[in-house]
């Protein structure tokens, strides 16, 4: 049976986490979700798999084509070994094994894009197996609880990419764009140990970040760069596993958590009603929040794998001397040479990140999620007097409330962490108050060529203290005040204070104003 391709949710029910739902004894005949990811990573290499082309973004189409890329006649593969490092790196990353002997096989089927008519990939021996990827997502009421889960990782493969279709509607014709044919891709296959869109967000993001700290992938999705797959079912808990969908090329983590919590509770509306879900590819309509059927699975494709006869077995080698003689090292790739290169990875970032500077988790995941976020804050650090928890507030509330207000990323910043540690320096030097030192902020935001002294010199914003004492004792003149103060109102006082801070502009120092104000009504 048949349902309409849009589901018509319950209200309330769009928005809420399934990862939630799943463990709510209210949910849907207590239903519960299974997701699996295949993540598909362009490898950073200068040149494609298997030829000398270069690998480029939006250049010219066709322009980056050589005769292998075109399928011509006669042209034979030649293995890019920086294409090879890269998923041995990868692979040791994720605590994989990594097959000292891999193979690579031919996968046939029709695209207008795919000249060969098959893609060179890796079916029967990939090159790593068995890892695991542990992740973390914000959780609990508040959203400041660390929830730490990993995924298991069957398998990294080697494959060659597709060209690019263009549909011209108009014209009623299709372009076909080779570019992007042949360049290397690493097929990174989940284990479906998840259960929602929150943490298939989570795990991806956590390999985005993995694989841009290890250099083996950009991780753009916006220019294609990681595109990833999900496959969805529900089942009750006992039962089989439900019948699966597969909602292709996600573009972004966030349409990703949508595509899978949407597609999850479209199989649960589905078999609430009395019907059966489909085995089908689906996509992701991000405008809508919808996924729309492509085509159906119900009959088992015949692929027609077969050893690639122009490939021999792809050899990886513990040591440089177990690598077979005569053989030039250029052409060998060793394990051992390349975990001395592998760099410090995301979690071992936050960890120290936490233990070195005494910030909380959450501020972690923030500094090492956002693009040189942690860099900027430690160059803070380095370069003021204040300490990291201090930092990490004007980091976090000021700099990045502003970022996202508007719409900025960290490069676009005008307040350098060189100028933000001046602001720092200034208040720790007992210069300006921290009042003032917001204000010189959001001018220095205003005017990036200035530095925090001008602002603070032109304006004349220094911390005013001479004439602090004059000043409460004029205050006393209040006996009223004074007298509820000596009674133990502390209200009084802070309304004093706010007075004192009125008359000043700001500029008084509010622990002095304190001492003396406490000293003057005891």
């Amino acid at each position: 049976m048949r349902t309409s391709s849009h589901l018509q949710l319950r209200p309330g029910q769009d928005k809420a986490k399934q990862c939630d739902t799943n463990n709510n004894t209210h949910a849907p005949q207590d239903l519960v979700s299974v997701v699996g990811l295949e993540i598909h990573a362009q490898i950073h290499s200068n040149t494609k798999l298997f030829s000398g082309s270069q690998v480029g973004f939006q250049a010219p189409p066709n322009s980056l084509v050589s005769f292998f890329d075109a399928s011509l006649p006669g042209t034979l593969p030649v293995l890019n070994r920086r294409c090879v490092e890269a998923a041995v790196m990868t692979g040791l990353a994720l605590n994989c094994t990594i097959n000292r002997k891999s193979l690579f096989d031919r996968k046939h089927y029709f695209y207008a894009d795919l000249p060969a008519g098959y893609q060179i990939t890796q079916q029967r021996l990939p090159i790593a197996v068995d890892g695991t990827l542990t992740y973390s997502h914000l959780g609990g009421r508040n959203r400041n609880t660390v929830v730490t889960k990993s995924v298991m990782i069957k398998q990294i493969q080697l494959e060659q990419d597709s060209g690019k279709s263009l549909h011209d509607d108009y014209r009623s014709q299709t372009l076909i764009d080779l570019n992007r044919a042949g360049v290397g891709l690493m097929e990174l296959v989940m284990e479906p140990d998840m259960s929602c869109g929150e943490e298939a967000a989570a795990a991806v993001r956590e390999m985005q970040l993995i694989l841009q700290a290890l250099g083996t992938c950009q991780g753009n999705m916006a220019e294609g760069q990681l595109r990833v797959d999900a496959n969805v079912s529900v089942h009750r808990p006992g039962d089989p596993w439900g019948i699966r969908t597969e909602v292709k090329n996600i573009n972004s983590a966030r349409n990703l958590a949508r595509a899978i919590d949407y597609e999850i509770q479209r199989q649960m509306f589905v078999l609430e009603s009395g019907g059966t879900v489909q085995n089908e590819t689906r996509s992701f309509d991000g405008k809508t929040g919808h996924t729309i059927p492509m085509r159906d699975k119900e009959g088992l494709q015949d692929y027609r794998f077969m050893p690639e006869p122009n490939l021999p077995p792809l050899m990886v080698y513990e040591a440089c001397s177990t690598a077979p003689p005569g053989v030039a090292p250029s052409q060998v790739v060793v394990l051992e040479e390349v975990r001395e290169r592998l760099p410090e990875l995301p979690s071992v970032r936050r960890q120290r990140l936490v233990e070195t500077y005494g910030i909380l988790p959450e501020h972690s995941f923030t500094l090492v999620n956002e693009d040189g976020l942690m860099d900027y804050f430690e160059t803070v650090v380095r370069e003021t007097k204040a300490g990291p928890r201090k930092v990490i507030g004007w980091v976090m509330n000021e700099l990045q409330g502003l970022l996202h207000q508007q719409n900025l990323s960290l490069s676009q910043s005008p307040i350098s962490p060189q100028a933000l540690a001046q602001i720092l320096n200034l208040q720790e030097n007992g210069q300006i108050s921290s009042s003032i030192a917001k204000q010189v902020f959001q001018e220095l935001w205003k005017t990036p060529g200035k530095t925090a002294q001008q602002i603070v010199k032109e304006q004349d914003l220094g911390m005013v203290n001479d004439s602090l004492l004059l000043l409460c004792r004029l205050l006393l003149l209040f006996p009223l005040q004074v007298q509820a103060i000596r009674s133990g109102n502390k209200k009084v006082l802070n309304k004093l204070m706010g007075l004192v801070q009125k008359e000043t502009k700001g500029r008084a120092d509010p622990v002095l104003v304190r001492a003396v104000l406490e000293q003057k009504t005891s």
